[in-house]
């Protein structure tokens, strides 16, 4: 035997000794003796497979998840990632003279600090077009755009329009998926619906939630005040909006955005089960003009309005309580007094069209063009029905500012013989307005009256009218028409009317310089 056959011979002899020897560790051990992936057939084949019910009831719901599925898969990718940028310049700090020596780094200068929120927003055209908040974008230096598949671009802020918070946006971009407009009119309390944004920043972008729509036409008291042309004609909802889906599309569950959403409801900034969304055909309107003019141009009949009370629709017979009633005519070149309508007239019709609410006269005048003319058809007291022309004026948007004043202290003790009829029939007490004090509210001559000094909590007049302690001191000016100089005339007048009648007040604020009608329902104490 070859030197070559004996060294292979003794290799594959270690070779088997080696072998031999790992069989004997494993026994030793015990190691399974099957993969992992044999384990898996044995204990799945261990397991029956158990197949799913056939619950007939349940295919609604199946439809529906469907739907929603199909809906959100069609709308996502036109929802974007909206991030505002813009510098905050620092404060310039100074030191007393002489204390620099001890402070030697202070007032060295600072960094500008660079400011970031984030919104959402949705395209409505295949260009570039796109629908946000103006609170999203408003005073941004920057805005960038952020697509579902991660794409980024800066955006141009075309137009935004602070009064209906509505801003328009384009990005350079081409063959990009628009979503359908619906009508948020036909929209039914009830409906599911759909929202889509990015909640809470960065890490929650492109969300989903679902509801229905809980309420239409609601106006949100909490909202700063935007000026006289602000529209508040929401859509409320129970789908969760948080701080990032401002701007983003509330959708039906025909993949139609009917609004955008703006608001929510709540005492710590986040979801607490309402939110709201400028209806979209609201939107639709302010984004062609912003587009096409670069700003919005209302029209108004130069009046000012609030939604119509119990008290009110009873004073004019109105079967059901709807309309608007006019508070106030604040000019005496108003296209509305020009025509004849007059303060205390409650709008019920334009155009032949019912009037519901205050969002929704605001915006069948204010779209309008100024010079245009409408026939609005009012009620008065005993059921009478008018109707006027009126051509519209361009509303001067600017924000009403009140200039509140520190109101003198009035002894409200000091109540003339005769008081507790007015307690009991208005639930107020009263008391001449002096010289002295009408100077010091600044009332002007026109406008004077009797100054109320109390209003009875639950009262006739509670909520209605206010004394210094809750927002006053308002001026009684007129009872049914007739001035009101004195607590006796007051009197006079209420007297004059029945027990549980409803009366017609003209009312001045001297903390808002405001003048305005009231309608309060007497008591039936004698």
């Amino acid at each position: 035997m070859s030197t070559r056959s004996l060294n292979w011979l003794k290799f594959g002899g270690l070779v088997a000794f080696a072998f031999a020897l790992g069989l004997l560790f494993a026994g030793l051990l015990d190691l399974p003796s099957r993969t992992s992936a044999q384990e898996k057939a044995r204990l799945a084949s261990a397991i029956p497979t158990v197949q799913a019910p056939s619950i007939p009831a349940a295919k609604p719901l199946i439809d529906l998840s469907e739907a929603f599925a199909a809906v959100a898969d069609h709308v996502r990718p036109s929802v974007v990632y909206i991030k505002a940028q813009h510098t905050e310049k620092p404060t310039q700090q100074r030191l007393p003279p002489g204390m620099e020596r001890f402070f030697p780094h202070f007032g060295q200068p600072q960094h500008p600090e660079l400011e970031q929120g984030s919104g959402s927003g949705f395209i409505v055209s295949s260009d570039g077009y796109i629908l946000t908040n103006n609170h999203v974008v408003e005073g941004a230096e920057t805005v960038i755009v952020r697509l579902l598949d991660h794409r980024e671009f800066k955006a141009k802020v075309v137009g935004t329009d602070p009064n209906t918070d509505v801003a328009v946006l384009r990005i350079d971009a081409k063959g990009l998926p628009p979503v359908a407009l619906g009508n948020s009119d036909d929209a039914r309390v009830g409906s599911w619906v759909l929202a889509i944004g990015n909640p809470l920043g960065e890490g929650l972008t492109f969300t989903v939630t679902s509801g229905i729509v809980s309420a239409k036409g609601r106006a949100l008291q909490s909202l700063p005040n935007r000026g006289v042309g602000s529209i508040q004609d929401f859509i409320q909802t129970d789908a969760a909006i948080n701080p990032g889906n401002s701007g983003g599309p509330l959708v039906s569950v025909r993949g139609e955005v009917i609004g955008i959403n703006s608001a929510i409801a709540s005492q710590t900034g986040f979801y607490s089960g309402y939110g709201f969304a400028i209806p979209i055909n609201l939107v639709r309107t302010v984004m062609n003009q912003l587009i096409t003019d670069g700003k919005v141009h209302r029209a108004a009949l130069g009046v000012s309005i609030a939604n119509v009370s119990l008290n009110d629709a009873q004073y004019v017979g109105l079967p059901e309580i709807r309309g608007v009633v006019v508070k106030d005519i604040p000019n005496a070149d108003s296209p509305a007094k020009k025509a004849g309508i007059e303060a205390g007239d409650i709008i019920i019709a334009i155009d032949g069209k019912p009037v519901e609410y205050v969002g929704q006269l605001q915006q069948v005048v204010g779209f309008r063009k100024p010079g245009d003319v409408v026939k609005v058809e009012v009620a008065r007291k005993g059921g009478v029905r008018k109707t006027f022309d009126v051509k519209l004026e361009a509303l001067e948007d600017e924000p009403q500012v009140a200039d509140r004043m520190n109101a003198p202290t009035i002894d409200t003790e000091a109540v003339e013989a005769g008081g507790s009829l007015l307690t009991r029939r208005m639930g107020v007490s009263v008391q001449a307005l002096t010289p002295q004090i009408a100077q010091e509210l600044q009332i002007p001559a026109d406008a004077r009256g009797v100054l109320v000094t109390n209003v009875v909590p639950g009262g006739p007049s509670w909520d209605v009218l206010f004394d210094e302690e809750t927002g006053g001191p308002d001026v009684i000016v007129a009872v049914e028409g007739k001035p009101v100089k004195s607590e006796a005339d007051l009197r006079a007048a209420v007297k004059a009317q029945k027990p549980g009648s409803v009366i017609s007040l003209r009312v001045y604020s001297p903390s808002a310089h405001l003048r305005r009608v009231e309608r309060i329902k007497l008591s039936d104490a004698q």
